[in-house]
């Protein structure tokens, strides 16, 4: 014999389930701190500037299928 479920509990169930993941997600994309912010932002920076200094001269404007 199986087991009678109420649809009604169990869509509400799903919604619950369905709300906390996306509880997660804002924590994860949201819940930094001001000083992780900053510090995510310096080290971007510093990446980038190390790139822009990496370019060789002669490769500025030219695109990689124009050798």
């Amino acid at each position: 014999m199986s087991n009678v479920i109420n649809l009604r509990q169990a869509r509400k169930q799903k919604a619950r389930a369905d709300k906390a993941a996306g509880a997660a997600a804002n924590r994860a994309k949201f819940g930094r701190t001001k000083a992780q912010r900053a510090a995510d932002t310096s080290e971007e920076q510093r990446r980038a500037v190390t790139l822009d200094n990496a370019r060789l001269e002669g490769n500025r404007d030219k695109k990689p299928d124009d050798r």
